[in-house]
């Protein structure tokens, strides 16, 4: 069912189209392409990490994928290959890549993809299972013992597993570190008899209710897979391709030439100029004329209707004037006055020592002078 090979220097593989294909990329094997460094009597441990991609491409096809969780664990290419590519081969380079020294190894595998003349298998089944990750459940003795299980409650004359990918690439999410959680994988399986009734069960009324109220379904050979897989019976999917109507049209091909009076019909040679001066005028002028306008009365409001001085002071009662003007002449005084005072500052203010030579300076007044005539703070009311 699935087809495992160790690295070797340019490798030749043959996996059947639509059959679970299972390369391992072991660790130990790229060890002997780098020279061991450590120190005598210890083991060599170095991380190495692997690049995979088609040749002459940056990236492997479309139907491969490949997965290392860390770097001291091997790396694991996957996939089902397509009929499309079947008898082309398909050439990978494989560098692998020691992170301690930072040298570097390539190998060549070749694909080389066979017509299997049982596929498509009719009856199809994709189970979830929960308690896997993608490169545990890629296992040859894992793998092995799901589809001896399956079997077990179909009892088809062949079986094959088609595909297996990560719950994450279907748009799951990464579980949380905690009580040793699991992403989730998607294993598809084909058979060649139609599905048994205990895998018809989930399509019950009941079951069906049951999921929609996330509730887990009742199924009879749930136990079955119990004991190692934990299976989300709501999410399995059953095809059944013999049922499925073909929606393929024929294409009729004609003589390539239109008929007269086709759809297309070219625009005439006489198509007469368009005159753009209407809609100048309506864009710029009409705006412009407006604008003068506004700005016509703005200026009649600001030039022509001002008042002025004398008529205000026409309109003025003479007792509100006289008392204006003794204000304005009062406090022309009264600064005039301010100006012209002549007071000593106050001793805080003047310099205690002088800022060049450091000695103590003498005050301006002697202890005679006549400081009455300094004005007093007034106290504030």
């Amino acid at each position: 069912y699935t087809i495992l090979s160790k690295v070797h220097s340019d490798r030749n593989v043959y996996p059947s189209a639509g059959v679970l294909f299972v390369h391992v990329l072991e660790r130990e094997y790229f060890k002997g392409e780098f020279p061991p460094y450590p120190k005598t009597g210890e083991i060599s441990n170095d991380p190495i990490t692997f690049n995979t991609n088609l040749m002459g491409y940056p990236d492997r096809p479309g139907w491969l994928r490949y997965i290392q969780r860390t770097p001291y664990s091997d790396g694991v290419l996957y996939g089902s290959p397509t009929v499309e590519n079947v008898g082309k081969p398909t050439i990978i380079e494989i560098t692998a890549y020691n992170r301690r020294t930072f040298e570097t190894a390539r190998h060549n595998l070749i694909i080389n993809i066979m017509s299997a003349e049982d596929f498509p298998l009719p009856y199809q089944a994709e189970f979830f299972i929960r308690n896997m990750n993608v490169e545990e459940m890629l296992a040859s003795e894992v793998l092995g013992d799901f589809l001896g299980a399956v079997k077990n409650v179909w009892q088809p004359e062949r079986l094959n597993a088609i595909n297996i990918t990560s719950a994450l690439d279907r748009g799951g999410r990464v579980p949380l570190p905690i009580n040793d959680m699991k992403e989730g994988v998607y294993v598809m399986v084909g058979a060649d008899v139609p599905f048994s009734s205990c895998l018809r069960e989930v399509e019950n009324p009941q079951n069906q209710l049951r999921c929609s109220q996330e509730m887990e379904p009742v199924i009879t050979c749930d136990k079955k897979f119990r004991t190692q897989f934990h299976i989300d019976w709501c999410k399995i999917s059953l095809v059944d391709n013999t049922k499925q109507v073909s929606t393929f049209q024929e294409v009729i091909r004609g003589e390539g030439i239109l008929p007269d009076g086709g759809e297309y019909k070219p625009p005439s040679d006489t198509l007469k100029s368009r005159d753009y001066y209407s809609d100048f005028l309506i864009t710029l002028a009409v705006p412009s004329a407006i604008a003068l306008v506004l700005f016509l009365i703005l200026a009649y409001i600001m030039c022509c209707r001002r008042e002025g001085v004398e008529k205000r002071n026409m309109q003025t009662p003479d007792i509100q004037l006289v008392h204006h003007s003794a204000i304005q002449k009062s406090t022309k005084e009264l600064r005039d006055m301010s100006k012209n005072r002549e007071i000593a500052w106050p001793l805080s203010t003047l310099p205690v020592f002088h800022p060049v030579t450091g000695e103590i300076v003498p005050p301006l007044h002697t202890d005679s002078y006549d400081n009455t005539s300094m004005p007093l703070m007034q106290t504030q009311q």
